[in-house]
């Protein structure tokens, strides 16, 4: 083994790969493979117990010692996606913070052999050479590794080939600048081109990464339809229809996902696709669903539409409330569309129209407008119901888009001001079913009363804290919103022979109702599927007024063979847990729903401000009764409806509930809405498909019941059996047996210790 390496070896992961998540990870360890030298690779392992609001996790003594360490400054990763072919360069920039000269190789291994080609490394500008090992020989050196160190950090990579480099020197202080340069064939999952990087090894770092960033290009022969990444919110440009940029960029963070891209390509004006998830025969199964506009459409003229703007003036928005209101109002005006409906509606004891009617944009009626908003000052009471039916009222034609923005500050102080008589009166006002857009600006307004105001007109809340720009807000809003391509659009999921009443293929889809799709955006619905097999995704909808309808084919399937698309069930239960949170507040405190949230929290390792306990060691995660118990009390928080506290908790539920990626891997965090900070754990862990919870010393599985406990099978790490049930289980069971410290993991209904 030492020959191979000499004294050292840099583990490096640089592929793009295409199996589940996880099923390699990283981007560099260090690994000491001298005989009679025993040395573990280095962690940011945390202190225990208890949650601390760190940004990252803290170090701490390691079981062995660590010889040797380095810190990864700088990772750069450029791509170009050309159909199913990727060209990847990597740059990354590496510290040896140790005290002693490492004698290193760079290994890279692969999810499946020949999956590689025209491979290259350079250090320093100086071209190494580079040995393919199969899958044989590399298992070798991996198990080798972690027998011998003790050391479960390379159990991942069990029964994958790897590249192996020859051996270069790295002085004490010294940095480096790795280049790798590779060509790789993408596979396709389930109609997706599945660009995946993996990123995950880069914790194995004395510091958190200093950079991180992506850049990749695809130039597709076919029309792109949807881009998504599950696993980074990433930005995605789109000069045309088959071409796109995605850019990602993060400073000082330890990576806790690989990075994953996929996308579709296809022709018509809407295209969608659709991946499922199902764990299990005996459960209904989950499905993620992507739907985007065709590009050329969203380039052209947006159909005409209907945008009323109504303001609050009232006395507690002067000074600098006031001029960023008036600005947002401006820049809304400026960017309406000929052929567009306006008007603009400001209010404080009175309610004042900009005309007693609708407007047609032109020149004229645009410079009038503004000329209105510029005369806009503060003072006086708020009319919060005056002001939404006289802006709802003046809505007449439902064959174009029709959009309220409403802006407050305020409780509602004059006229009605009930919140229950309030929605109803709104919703008496609003005949055609226009989305109305609330902004709560600052911490003095009724945050419940906005919500009940999206639920009503299916639109939605958000909150401008106090030190936040209202125009900035406003202006980014309206530039998602300001170009509908499909209005009205309906999305339904049907297997051949299982639609209707009981028989119904889909249940609870999230964002429930009716949708717009907008210019330069997807949406991303996700729910449960009770039948697997061949389907039909149809999407109906108005384009220019016009009702069209398209079919797509689609592939629910009956059990999954792996957790490549387990995401799909941890997103669907942020989603769930948005809407739980969201009925709760609204609708009143409902037992089921409470016991629905607790077992969707503790199940998948999501903390909300209302299952926060969970992170507490002394919890027991299974003693579902006492747990309900607590989460009853935690959530009498919502009956706040003003103050900061109020409206942390509303813009959490919304966060949950509009959530486009599943948690990050790695420790668990929630919000503490209270002081407004982000907590992370140390006793909540997700990896993979599963969630673990840290109990006197040992990670325990989330799925491990307390009759399991009871007879627990103990199987001694690093030993024959222990390798025999990664060689029976796989890869996704192997991420599991990575975690460093003892661990109960639930295995065909049994409860294994190691």
């Amino acid at each position: 083994m030492a020959r191979l390496f000499c004294r050292f070896a840099f583990l490096a992961i640089a592929t793009c790969l295409l199996l589940a998540p996880g099923a390699a990870r990283g981007q560099v360890l260090l690994i000491n493979v001298n005989d009679g030298v025993q040395e573990r690779l280095p962690r940011p392992i945390i202190i225990h117990p208890g949650p601390h609001p760190h940004p990252w996790p803290i170090p701490r003594p390691q079981p062995m010692p660590v010889q040797s360490t380095y810190k990864i400054k700088e990772l750069s990763v450029e791509g170009r996606l050309k159909d199913q072919v990727a060209d990847v360069q990597v740059s990354q920039t590496f510290v040896n913070t140790g005290s002693r000269v490492m004698e290193v190789a760079f290994v890279f291994p692969l999810p499946y052999d020949g999956a590689i080609n025209r491979l290259t490394f350079m250090v320093d500008g100086k071209e190494l050479d580079a040995k393919l090992l199969d899958a044989k020989e590399a298992r070798k050196i991996y198990e080798s590794y972690v027998r011998k160190n003790q050391d479960p950090a390379l159990l991942e990579w069990m029964g994958t080939g790897m590249f192996r480099t020859s051996v270069f020197p790295v002085p004490p202080g010294a940095e480096r600048k790795v280049s790798l340069r590779y060509s790789q064939l993408l596979r396709k999952s389930d109609g997706s081109t599945d660009f995946l990087f993996p990123l995950t090894t880069a914790k194995y770092t004395t510091d958190p990464v200093e950079k991180v960033e992506f850049r990749l290009s695809i130039d597709s022969t076919e029309p792109i339809k949807n881009i998504y990444s599950p696993s980074h919110t990433v930005e995605i440009k789109r000069p045309d229809d088959r071409r796109a940029t995605i850019h990602y960029v993060v400073e000082k963070q330890i990576p806790t996902n690989d990075f994953r891209l996929m996308y579709d390509t296809g022709k018509g004006p809407v295209g969608a696709q659709v991946l499922s998830y199902s764990p299990k025969h005996d459960e209904d199964g989950f499905f993620l669903l992507l739907a985007s506009p065709e590009i050329e459409a969203a380039k052209t003229t947006p159909p005409p539409k209907t945008v009323v703007l109504v303001l609050d003036r009232s006395g507690s928005m002067s000074g600098k409330k006031i001029e960023q209101a008036r600005a947002a109002l401006t820049f809304v005006v400026n960017n309406l569309q000929k052929g567009d409906l306006f008007n603009i509606v400001a209010y404080d004891s009175t309610v004042e129209s900009f005309r007693p009617e609708l407007q047609k944009f032109d020149d004229e009626s645009r410079r009038a407008a503004l000329a209105f908003v510029d005369g806009i000052y503060a003072g006086g009471s708020t009319n919060i119901n005056g002001a939404l039916t006289t802006a709802l009222e003046q809505l007449k034609d439902d064959s174009r888009p029709n959009y309220v923005i409403f802006l407050t500050d305020g409780l509602p102080t004059t006229g009605e001001v009930n919140e229950g008589q309030i929605v109803a009166n709104s919703v008496k006002a609003n005949k055609i079913n226009a989305r109305v857009f609330n902004f709560g600006v600052g911490y003095d307004l009724n945050s419940r009363l906005l919500d009940k105001l999206t639920a009503a007109h299916h639109g939605q809340s958000e909150f401008v804290r106090p030190n936040e720009d209202i125009e900035a807000r406003v202006s980014k809003f309206y530039n998602r919103i300001g170009a509908p391509v499909m209005t009205d659009v309906a999305i339904n999921v049907d297997v051949e022979g299982r639609s209707g009443g009981s028989n119904a293929a889909t249940s609870r889809v999230y964002p429930k109702g009716r949708h717009d799709l907008f210019a330069g955006e997807q949406l991303v619905i996700v729910g449960r599927y009770r039948f697997p097999g061949a389907a039909k995704v149809t999407v109906r909808g108005k384009v220019g007024g016009e009702e069209k309808t398209f079919n797509f084919p689609a592939k629910l399937a009956e059990v999954s063979a792996d957790e490549r698309n387990a995401f799909v069930e941890k997103l669907w239960a942020s989603r769930r847990i948005g809407e739980i949170i969201d009925e709760l507040d609204l609708k009143g405190r409902n037992e089921e729903l409470v016991k629905e949230l607790v077992d969707l929290s503790t199940r998948h390792g999501i903390l909300t401000p209302y299952t926060s306990f969970l992170a507490e060691e002394q919890t027991q995660v299974n003693d579902v009764a006492a747990n309900i118990g607590v989460a009853r009390e935690q959530l009498k928080a919502l009956d706040a409806v003003e103050g900061g506290g109020a409206i942390n908790q509303r813009a959490e539920k919304a966060r949950f509930s509009g959530q486009a990626q599943a948690p990050a891997a790695g420790k668990a965090a929630y919000a503490d809405a209270a002081k407004d900070r982000k907590v992370e754990v140390n006793s909540v862990m997700n990896v993979g498909a599963r969630s673990f919870y840290r109990r006197g010393g040992k990670w325990i599985d989330a799925r491990v019941t307390d009759k399991m406990r009871t007879k627990v099978t103990s199987i001694k790490r690093y030993s024959d059996e222990y390798f025999a049930l990664i060689d029976k289980h796989g890869k996704d069971v192997a991420r599991y047996l990575a975690i460093d410290e003892p661990v109960v993991l639930e295995l065909d209904g049994k409860a294994y210790e190691f």
